[in-house]
């Protein structure tokens, strides 16, 4: 346990953050799931990935290439699914 408050503060940022990464990873997850178990209104699902996969790499969360990367294969997924 730091002994300086410096770093108990530093702590304390950190456990928001880490609380904030994993909210945002679960949501990307869970609507991932959605998306491929439920192929309903595949472009309104997509558009909300988008959107989140942007802000996770907006904020830091996932690099921004893993973001495109998910992305991409997630329009891949959609495009196949239509066909």
């Amino acid at each position: 346990m730091p002994q300086h408050k410096s770093p108990l503060k530093r702590m304390g940022t950190d456990k928001k953050r880490n609380a904030r990464n994993n909210y945002v990873k679960r949501t990307i997850k869970t609507l991932t799931k959605e998306m491929k178990q439920n192929p309903e209104n595949l472009d309104e699902q997509l558009n909300k990935l988008y959107s989140q996969l942007d802000k996770a790499a907006k904020k830091g969360v996932i690099h921004k290439r893993t973001a495109s990367r998910r992305k991409a294969r997630l329009a891949a997924f959609v495009n196949k699914a239509k066909s």
